[in-house]
């Protein structure tokens, strides 16, 4: 009721009870009744301060729970322990978080940090653990040091198929107090894995998994090993909180995939072997049968959609195996034949086979690096690839597994919005999609059958069987086409929306605001703008999907007049010459004026959603003018600053 606090502590004292306001303890006072409750391991924890790096990054609200989570299982003497955190959320940010914790406070002396890909040691190292400095070492080239406390390995430099491989065996059972095991659904997971062997040696060792998917099915389980998760972060819950890009599914339906083709009595393929007669479906697509108008179909499917968004979006599909990767880069490059005229790495194969390809993959993943934009694969980009601004996902691929299918959609998870990425697509030629609505999708999932075929011979004729290779049928004159497509969009419930998008939005902003006055009274009386898109987002408005469809280069605010008030439609750019050509800007002396004739370009390009931010003065060309502080000075003062960025949005949304 505002008059008093209510106390209760069940801890030390049972009784609830309420205290006036002057009463409230000191933190002093809390911070010894919270010792109390923490064993003298779990006080040594709390004391060591969690590490800030250089440019000021401090835990996320769900980071924190997570680093909470599990100091306070190893506190409590427990050894196996489960993180479940979506691909994009940070997970190996924690677990630095969490060993540098146990590390300060000599909780934990030394310390494994194991990966199956390079790719991810190396990133590890040079980011989030980099803290570590020389207490740190990466084991390479199967040499061990034991003068170091922070050891980050692969799994395949320590062990082997041959006993002297198996460099693990150098450091006694004891030696690691800590063992962190990074994507664990993947070789740690099975019981006989060679992988496993190294785990079981170092059985002592507290060991915390760290994944996106925990792996269940008839022979694999990350639950029997490490037990459940003592925390869940999910994809949708990262979506919600704006931590996670959300993303829209184009659905496409080939004929041939979905009414099948049978072969003619007695008919050869391609290359001279009879075709087993029997009707061939989607799921024998480029695995069985390889119809190669169908895969000219799908790349001029993935051409087409970059030509109409951009055709530098950066760009991974998803295939069968790696002759079908190759077939596919072979159709997309000659579909693209002046992009890859300006650069020949334009479309890329990366495949485990391929060392010129994986020798790019650190260019396709890096933002600044252009090229390679469009990547083909098979099983390689999976999982642990942080394809940071990936804006287009293919997915022409049987896949069957749950843990599998969002390891894939994890790879375009990420927002980069200094890079224009708010949202990403998918193209699904396989109803992969479907798997969006399983109810273990956003949970722990059951055991469950993983029936994907992985290619992993590889020599891109799918897996061996006891029979041998499987035999694949080539036909090139069978016409295939489109029979359907259909666009849904991520709604705010976590599922997919199948109606229009302006009709979804009409029906969303209606339910918040019924009429234009409504709206635009809560327009005008927002301090800042942002903070009304803000909202609109979280209830599941999609602007710059809505403004692709609307096919007009309109601000949210323009967006929803138009699409759901059905007001004229105006640009930004419009708005702002109607702006510059009012007497707004006499007022103001030369540098202000600089500074708001700056913001309008800002805003007229879209670079700028929100101009209260005063992050934005310190890019060009605000770096010109002036350091923000001199530039905020110019103004009278931070106060006096801001009311005149809110009295440029007044007049900017107020010019018809």
């Amino acid at each position: 009721n505002g008059d008093a606090f209510h106390q209760f502590d069940p801890q030390s004292d049972p009784i609830e009870q309420q205290i006036a306001l002057d009463q409230f303890p000191s933190p002093e006072d809390l911070w010894q009744r919270y010792q109390k409750q923490l064993s003298q391991s779990q006080q040594q924890l709390a004391l060591q301060s969690r590490y800030l790096d250089p440019g000021g990054k401090s835990p996320r609200y769900y980071q924190q729970v997570a680093i909470n989570r599990s100091l306070k299982a190893i506190a409590e003497g427990q050894n196996r322990i489960l993180l479940v955190m979506a691909t994009g959320t940070g997970k190996t940010y924690v677990a630095a978080q969490i060993i540098w914790r146990l590390w300060k406070a000599r909780q934990k002396r030394r310390i494994l940090f194991l990966a199956d890909r390079n790719i991810l040691v190396d990133q590890a190292r040079s980011n989030d653990f980099k803290p570590f400095g020389s207490a740190m070492t990466k084991i390479s080239h199967r040499q061990i040091d034991k003068s170091y406390e922070i050891y980050l390995s692969l799994y395949q430099a320590i062990s082997g198929s041959e006993e002297e491989k198996n460099i693990y065996r150098q450091f006694s059972p004891d030696f690691f107090d800590l063992v962190v095991v990074d994507e664990c659904h993947r070789g740690s997971a099975k019981d006989d894995a060679a992988w496993r062997e190294i785990l079981t040696y170092f059985r002592n060792a507290t060991q915390l998994g760290l994944t996106a998917t925990p792996k269940q099915d008839k022979e694999v389980s990350n639950l029997d090993y490490f037990g459940e998760p003592v925390y869940t972060y999910s994809l949708k819950q990262g979506i919600e909180d704006g931590y996670l890009a959300p993303y829209k599914v184009i659905r496409t339906d080939l004929d041939k995939d979905l009414d099948g083709w049978r072969p003619e009595e007695g008919q050869i393929d391609d290359e001279g072997k009879l075709i087993e007669d029997r009707t061939y479906d989607r799921n024998d697509m480029e695995r069985t049968l390889v119809l190669e108008q169908r895969t000219q179909l799908v790349a001029q499917q993935i051409t087409e959609q970059l030509q109409t968004t951009d055709p530098m979006h950066k760009t991974i599909v998803f295939c069968e195996d790696i002759d079908h990767a190759e077939r596919m880069r072979i159709q997309l490059v000659n579909l693209n034949p002046e992009q890859v005229s300006q650069n020949p790495n334009y479309v890329m194969r990366i495949t485990g086979d391929h060392s010129e390809g994986k020798a790019q993959l650190d260019n396709f993943i890096d933002p600044e690096s252009p090229y390679p934009v469009i990547v083909t694969t098979s099983r390689l980009l999976d999982t642990g690839v942080d394809a940071q601004t990936c804006q287009l996902i293919v997915l022409d691929q049987t896949i069957g597994s749950i843990a599998r299918f969002k390891q894939i959609i994890g790879r375009g998870t990420r927002i980069k919005e200094e890079y224009g990425k708010q949202y990403f697509t998918i193209i699904d030629f396989r109803n992969a999609t479907r798997l969006f609505a399983d109810p273990d999708f956003d949970g722990i999932p059951e055991k469950e059958d993983d029936d994907d075929d992985d290619d992993k011979d590889g020599t891109g004729r799918g897996s061996s069987t006891s029979t041998g290779p499987r035999v694949k049928y080539r036909v090139g004159d069978v016409e295939v086409s489109v029979l359907a497509k259909r666009v849904q969009y991520y709604g705010s419930d976590g599922k997919l929306i199948t109606e229009s998008l302006t009709d979804y939005t009409r029906k969303k902003v209606n339910q918040t605001y019924s009429n234009l006055g409504q709206f635009l009274q809560r327009w005008k009386e927002a301090d800042r703008k942002a903070a009304v898109i803000r909202e609109l987002e979280q209830e599941g408005v999609f602007f710059e999907a809505l403004s692709e469809q609307v096919g007009t280069e309109m601000d949210p605010f323009d967006l929803i007049c138009h699409v759901v008030y059905d007001q004229p439609a105006m640009t930004r750019e419009e708005r702002t010459q109607n702006l510059r050509r009012s007497s707004y800007f006499t007022e103001y002396g030369e540098v202000a004026r600089t500074v708001l004739d700056a913001l309008l370009d800002k805003y007229a390009d879209g670079q700028a959603s929100d101009l209260t931010d005063l992050q934005i003065l310190r890019l060009d060309p605000f770096k010109q003018v002036g350091t923000p502080i001199e530039i905020i000075k110019a103004f009278g003062g931070k106060v006096k600053y801001l009311q005149a960025i809110q009295d440029l949005e007044q007049q900017l949304y107020q010019v018809a």
